[in-house]
């Protein structure tokens, strides 16, 4: 297929953050047209290729599909004696409206919304698929994934920094806190989470092969990891470090470093000959990162407020609670995708004061909105995706396969444990680089292992 079909996959990864993370109606629209229309010309200029080029995603494509098709199902028009059987209570919500035309969804204008989304996301997850087909594209994909986490790490800060009451962008006000072009801190700290897993991931990927090493050999091989050729990735990293403890997001920076944690422990665990330098850059994150870097840009004030908070003060533990029956009410097929903030306000109780559009826990949002069949669908794709890059990092003998597999899982994993106090897959631009990530975890165990040319 035609370069320029890669390079407009590049230019939709860099652009969906600029616009407030495009989580806004006319910003997700502008995302969706350009996938939509990348998708229909390979469709149409490629369409002989397509089909073996996807046989070896074929499981994860259909589970996918599957998903899709409860989400459809949520807002096509049902007879009501099937509504009344598989989701009574939104039969009798709509029942008491006097209907003649039933549907899952008790939201259907938000499901509808949410469906063409979550297609859009399928379409560019096929995209990546098709598109990344040898190593050197693979590292094109994670340096682009990497260098839009930086521009906004440099831009959010430099706002900080330079005392702006107004961003540059939107002319929005500027807090105490970084959020780049981002409106919600913790979306930006969870956008900034998954670029530093890009970037290790090409510091993994860009570690030479195994040799036997003296004493010397350590200590240059420690100067070189921090100050060697690869110099400007790990300043980028340590860039990324400051944003993201500047955005005082306290499960942001948790997810950060407990993800970093678990995946550098498997690596040192899984990857057979591994590099005396593996084991230097997993210690000199933790050094330069943790107790260097951060100690100067606030990592001590995040602390504070994750020892001080305390469930007196916060309400969003009386949002889980008060949001559990509605999982009850609403079991196989959900209240609707997007319907979370019209179908809340009849559960709360008078102690929630505060508007919620969403649970700030994708779990139970996604129990509650999509049903527990759509959601073990989406966690399918997810769980089997991480045990893809997993058994990548332990079987692949490339640095790049590994880097890759490296950054795949750390997305993850950080994901998975941001998503239990937040909301980060309902920011389009959050959840289109997740699904990057996802792909990636697929292609490191699927693509023939093509060296890339060595650049000096």
């Amino acid at each position: 297929m035609h370069p320029a079909f890669f390079y407009i996959l590049l230019f939709i990864i860099v652009w969906v953050p600029l616009p407030l993370g495009s989580n806004r109606p006319w910003a997700w629209s502008v995302m969706e047209f350009f996938i939509f229309g990348l998708g229909a010309s390979l469709l149409v200029i490629g369409r002989e290729q397509i089909w073996h080029s996807l046989a070896g995603y074929k499981q994860i494509l259909l589970i996918w599909l599957a998903l899709l098709i409860v989400l459809t199902v949520q807002v096509l028009p049902v007879p009501g004696s099937i509504v009344s059987l598989l989701s009574p209570h939104a039969y009798e919500l709509q029942n008491t409206t006097q209907t003649t035309t039933y549907y899952f969804s008790i939201d259907i204008g938000q499901s509808r919304i949410a469906l063409l989304k979550s297609t859009s996301y399928f379409v560019f997850f096929i995209c990546l698929l098709l598109l990344i087909h040898n190593t050197q594209r693979l590292k094109v994909l994670l340096t682009t994934l990497f260098a839009s986490a930086v521009f906004q790490a440099l831009y959010g800060t430099s706002e900080l920094l330079f005392g702006l009451d107004y961003s540059l962008i939107f002319n929005l006000k500027v807090g105490d806190a970084v959020t780049g072009s981002f409106v919600y801190k913790n979306h930006y700290a969870n956008f900034i989470m998954l670029g530093l897993a890009a970037g290790i991931g090409l510091m993994v990927a860009n570690l030479q092969e195994s040799k036997p090493y003296n004493s010397r050999d350590f200590l240059r091989s420690f100067v070189n990891a921090l100050l060697g050729n690869k110099a400007l990735i790990r300043i980028s990293i340590a860039i990324l470090v400051i944003a993201l403890v500047m955005s005082k997001s306290r499960m942001g920076n948790v997810a950060f470093f407990v993800a970093m944690t678990t995946c550098g422990i498997l690596a040192l665990i899984l990857i057979k000959n591994r590099t005396k330098g593996l084991t230097i850059l997993i210690i000199s994150m933790f050094v330069i990162d943790l107790f260097i870097v951060s100690a100067y840009f606030g990592l001590g004030k995040v602390q504070e407020r994750l020892t001080q908070t305390s469930l007196a003060q916060e309400s969003r533990d009386e949002v889980v609670s008060d949001s559990l029956p509605i999982i009850t009410d609403f079991p196989v097929i959900g209240s609707g995708a997007g319907s979370y903030y019209s179908i809340f306000p009849g559960y709360k109780q008078a102690e929630v004061h505060s508007f919620y559009d969403h649970a700030h826990n994708d779990y139970l949002q996604s129990l509650i909105e999509n049903g527990v069949v759509a959601t073990l669908l989406l966690a399918s794709i997810v769980l089997l995706t991480l045990r893809k890059a997993i058994f990548a990092m332990r079987d692949r003998k490339m640095s790049i396969m590994k880097g890759g597999a490296f950054s795949s899982a750390m997305a993850i994993v950080g994901m998975l444990i941001h998503m239990l106090v937040d909301f980060p897959t309902q920011s389009p631009a959050n959840a289109l680089y997740f699904i990057s990530f996802l792909a990636l975890g697929l292609i490191v165990s699927h693509i023939r292992a093509i060296p890339i040319p060595k650049q000096d």
